[in-house]
């Protein structure tokens, strides 16, 4: 699974958000977390269409979007939507 975060440089809640993929990624060992920084990769931000940093994506083992979040998520929303990104 993997989870991407969309971060800006001007943007305090995005070190809150960190904080809380880190916690989340405690439970989920084979979880693979990519930030990305609009600044330095606006195509990237353009392609999955953000509005607002942070941003939250969880995608499953072959890429299917389960889970988006803008603003910062916690722990049991991040796991929880984990849940959906295992395999059947």
């Amino acid at each position: 699974m993997e989870l991407t975060l969309v971060t800006s440089a001007f943007c305090g809640a995005c070190a809150r958000t960190r904080s809380v993929l880190a916690e989340a990624t405690r439970y989920l060992p084979d979880a693979t977390v990519t930030e990305i920084d609009v600044a330095r990769d606006p195509d990237a931000a353009e392609a999955l269409d953000i509005r607002v940093t942070p941003t939250v994506i969880i995608r499953d083992a072959v890429g299917v979007q389960v889970f988006r979040a803008e603003g910062v998520p916690t722990v049991p929303q991040v796991l929880t939507a984990a849940v959906k990104a295992l395999p059947a």
